[in-house]
């Protein structure tokens, strides 16, 4: 069964957020750029599509994210019709100072005293979105948190005497169709840890690395990857970190081991990482359509 996270708030959130998209010109989804696809909140895309609204793609944590993914992604986005794609940091003021220039490309007859380019900066939640906000008023405005859905309200600023920018809650939908994209959110800290179990989301990671990344797994814990699979994984670091359940035979507790391995890979220290690619996210639609038919 896949994970499902929609808590009561985002209701309004998302009403609030059809009607500020009728009195905006550009849309910036801020995405994770170590899950891109996977954290394309479809409602989001309905309701700008329905306002034929241009929307760019803000690619953001590349410093976590895989160089050569992260690039392959832009190329896909960049061929989508009203789309803008770029990669950066949120953090970074001279990377974020790209932004208004780049929307501004996207509705180029929104850019004057009278006509004020207005932008709302949209996403999952902890994807980044209040920390672009602050970045680019340059003080901190929205608040910041390292868990989901800290933001629970709409919060409009001017920008300078031509741009005005809104900041939207962490919104997700209401149903994730695919258990691997819930799991994909969920490894990057975008889903209450209430609606996941820490254990199963550690072991979906695992199995990617062991796969895409083993030398991570090799450089960051001294593993022999060779015959390990995703449980042992865990098993080896509760090892290597000295997490074992008392009274029941130096037993590896998995699911302590699981939280530091998360922990460690959201805080970048397995290295740079993505979860998905273009190829991997076409694999695995194409695997989901064979299984349903």
């Amino acid at each position: 069964m896949s994970i499902q996270w929609f808590p009561g708030h985002m209701t309004s959130a998302r009403r609030k957020a059809a009607e500020t998209m009728e009195f905006i010109d550009v849309v910036i989804e801020v995405l994770d750029a170590r899950t891109p696809e996977a954290g394309c909140n479809p409602m989001i895309s309905e309701l700008r599509e329905h306002r034929q609204r241009p929307c760019l793609k803000l690619l953001n944590k590349t410093d976590l994210a895989d160089p050569a993914v992260t690039q392959e992604w832009l190329d896909f986005y960049n061929q989508q019709p009203g789309v803008k794609a770029v990669a950066l940091c949120c953090k970074s003021s001279s990377e974020v100072a790209r932004v208004p220039k780049l929307c501004q490309s996207l509705a180029a007859h929104r850019d004057s005293t009278h006509k004020p380019l207005r932008m709302m900066i949209m996403g999952i939640p902890n994807v980044g979105k209040s920390t672009l906000m602050n970045t680019l008023l340059k003080r901190r405005i929205a608040k910041v948190g390292d868990e989901p859905a800290v933001t629970k309200s709409q919060q409009s600023h001017k920008l300078n005497e031509r741009m005005t920018l809104t900041d939207s809650p962490g919104l997700m939908w209401p149903k994730i169709k695919h258990h691997s994209d819930g799991l994909m959110l969920a490894a990057i800290h975008s889903i209450g840890r209430n609606a996941v179990i820490d254990e199963e989301v550690a072991i979906f990671l695992a199995a990617i690395l062991l796969t895409r990344y083993p030398k991570q797994l090799v450089d960051r814990y001294r593993l022999e990857v060779d015959g390990l699979d995703d449980v042992g994984v865990l098993e080896m670091i509760a090892k290597k970190r000295g997490c074992l359940l008392k009274g029941k035979g130096g037993a590896p507790d998995l699911e302590k081991a699981a939280m530091i391995f998360l922990t460690e890979f959201r805080n970048g220290k397995l290295g740079r990482i993505s979860l998905e690619s273009p190829k991997t996210r076409e694999a695995m639609l194409g695997q989901h359509e064979a299984d349903s038919s």
